[in-house]
């Protein structure tokens, strides 16, 4: 399941890259992680009233906070798909999906 939603966020977003011109480098996948999760920050602080609304509604800002999730979840995927990581193994692994062995 994570492999196929890594192909599909790798696809849009070399895609994206072509459209725009940019390089996807090694370090261009942990950059955009943290910008994403930068504005998954301003987002939260806007949600949670550490932040300027800017006029948003409750509606907008719960959008809002569903899209920056996503997005980090997208490049956390990516930066995975780019190092060669088994991140399903990972998560069984480290959040003990899986019996541990005694």
């Amino acid at each position: 399941m994570l492999e196929d939603l890594m192909q599909q966020f790798e696809a849009a977003s070399a895609s994206y890259a072509a459209d725009n011109g940019l390089e996807r480098d090694d370090d261009w996948f942990v950059l955009k992680l943290q910008e994403e999760m930068g504005e998954l920050i301003q987002i939260w602080n806007r949600v949670t009233g550490r932040g300027r609304r800017k006029g948003m509604t409750e509606t907008e800002l719960a959008t809002a906070l569903a899209d920056e999730t996503a997005d980090v979840l997208g490049h956390v995927l990516l930066f995975a798909h780019r190092n060669g990581l088994d991140l399903a193994a990972a998560v069984e692994r480290k959040w003990y999906f899986q019996p541990r062995e005694t």
